[in-house]
């Protein structure tokens, strides 16, 4: 088993703009899944495509290489739910301002600003910062395969207590 680094709570804010998949919108919920085990979903917010979720999922990361992937899907109750785009987060420059043990720095603190690029789904500048004790980076993804949509999210670093590890090894 992979050594667990913490936890990864991905809050997923809101939908903007996303696509209609019925003639009264859609029924939007999101899935987060990383690595092959984890999978996680928002509730279903009917007939809503800006929908605000403010939902919190929480991932356990062990490998930070594996990117976050997100879907969202328009719940469907007689057929299979139509696709409505996906994203991926690398958090790998997240987990790297994690392990730089800031606790000294001054509140809201930028620890680094990641751009827009053809590689990542971000549809503007993401900072990563120091905010409570807590490294924090709010993003806003812009979906891919889907005519429209972006989604808001956060993501805040948990540390794991010792106590808890050792527990967790016996």
């Amino acid at each position: 088993m992979d050594h667990l680094l913490g936890l990864l709570r991905v809050r997923v804010v809101r939908g903007v703009s996303l696509a209609y998949r019925d003639a009264t919108g859609s029924d939007p919920y999101v899935v987060v899944r990383m690595g092959g085990q984890q999978k996680l979903k928002t509730s279903v917010k009917k007939h809503n495509v800006n929908p605000v979720w403010n939902e919190d999922l929480t991932l356990t990361v062990s490998d930070p290489t594996q990117p976050v992937k997100i879907r969202v899907y328009d719940k469907d109750t007689f057929s299979r739910d139509d696709k409505m785009g996906d994203a991926e987060i690398d958090i790998v420059p997240f987990v790297e301002a994690v392990k730089m043990n800031l606790s000294d720095i001054p509140n809201d603190t930028i620890i680094k600003t990641m751009n827009p690029n053809r590689h990542n789904c971000l549809a503007e500048d993401s900072a990563i910062v120091w905010k409570e004790g807590k490294v924090v980076q709010d993003i806003i993804v812009r979906l891919r395969n889907v005519e429209s949509g972006e989604l808001e999210l956060q993501l805040l670093w948990v540390d794991i207590p010792d106590s808890f590890m050792a527990y967790g090894q016996g």
